[in-house]
């Protein structure tokens, strides 16, 4: 009953929150994309090394307004030299993000490290901390940008007194982030995890034009687990929200796997679930795993004032998880995404 607690304290310490849309690229599976969820998740898995990728499609109906592409690799460092309770990992996080139609696009490059500390002798806790370092580039193409005064009496002109010197501003910056990471065990079989983390900790000026603009810190409190509930099946919750300006998002929900074969940890897995970002969109959740292979699909379905314009279409995101799982008698406690 201790892991029925904890799931009803965190859904509830969530749902009273608020939620609006961060200003930083975000995932419906957050839980697919770690490393831009809390630098500390670098490293954690059980395995020898780690790839994700997600891709999203926002708002088709709104001139394709966000595009979003991330892919991560990370990988675990000095394992024969550490404690046999610790972990050290090291990663990297690249991601696109596109917005009308192309207008204005975002290109970032992450380097990201986290150590994993054993806190008790049976290795049921682990703490963690992580650190990241992001290049970040923003481009902005002035054709592709529509003003009032193109549109007349006579129709869309496509001729403005808006003058640009050049056809794109382009702007960089760098970022510095860094989080907490707790995940347990409840006997053998559940797993638990919660996390803080704060991206753009130097607040990075970007600016094109001599402005005094910065990049407003997002916080994020995170946390979920999954837990057996007998024969093949296995509950995945997770959680999240996160803070950003004057932004807030909320997401929360839940998803089982039903396994072919429970005593083989690579046999085929069927998830069936559902997350719910709170005030906006409910978003249905299907994946399938084979061996090491994770396939997510998720669609947002609109529930907010937007939904007139995007025809109650929110977007549809995909997600493809790879980690290397060598054989071993001795698996690693982590959350599972």
């Amino acid at each position: 009953m201790r892991y029925l607690s904890f799931i009803l304290i965190l859904c509830c310490f969530l749902f009273s929150l608020q939620n609006s849309s961060a200003q930083d690229p975000h995932f419906s599976q957050f839980f697919a994309s770690p490393l831009t969820v809390n630098p500390a998740f670098t490293g954690k898995f059980d395995g020898t090394y780690r790839v994700a990728s997600n891709h999203r499609n926002q708002w088709p109906t709104i001139n394709n307004a966000f595009i979003t592409t991330t892919a991560s690799f990370d990988t675990k460092l000095l394992q024969k030299s550490l404690n046999e309770n610790d972990s050290w990992g090291v990663g990297f996080t690249g991601y696109s993000d596109s917005h009308a139609n192309g207008a204005i696009k975002f290109n970032a490059l992450s380097f990201s490290t986290a150590y994993h500390k054993g806190v008790d002798e049976d290795n049921n806790t682990q703490i963690g901390f992580g650190f990241q370092i992001t290049q970040a580039n923003m481009l902005v193409n002035t054709n592709q940008i529509k003003f009032e005064d193109q549109l007349t009496n006579a129709g869309f002109t496509g001729l403005t007194t808006e003058i640009f010197n050049n056809p794109s501003l382009s702007a960089s910056h760098m970022s510095i982030s860094a989080g907490l990471l707790l995940n347990g065990t409840m006997g053998e079989q559940n797993n638990y995890y919660f996390g803080l983390s704060m991206y753009h900790l130097n607040r990075p000026r970007q600016t094109f034009m001599g402005g005094n603009y910065s990049v407003n810190p997002r916080f994020t409190i995170h946390g979920g687990g999954y837990f057996y509930l007998g024969t093949n099946t296995t509950l995945h919750v997770s959680a999240m929200h996160q803070i950003q300006g004057g932004a807030q998002e909320t997401m929360v929900g839940g998803a089982l796997q039903i396994s072919t074969d429970p005593q083989n940890d690579r046999a085929a897995s069927l998830y069936i679930g559902s997350w719910m970002r709170l005030k906006d969109s409910f978003v249905p959740y299907a994946g399938i795993e084979i061996n090491d292979f994770r396939l997510g699909l998720t669609y947002d379905v609109n529930n907010s004032l937007v939904k007139t314009a995007s025809e109650t279409m929110g977007g549809i995101e995909v997600s493809l998880i790879y980690t290397r799982r060598p054989r071993t008698d001795k698996p690693i406690i982590c959350p599972k995404f």
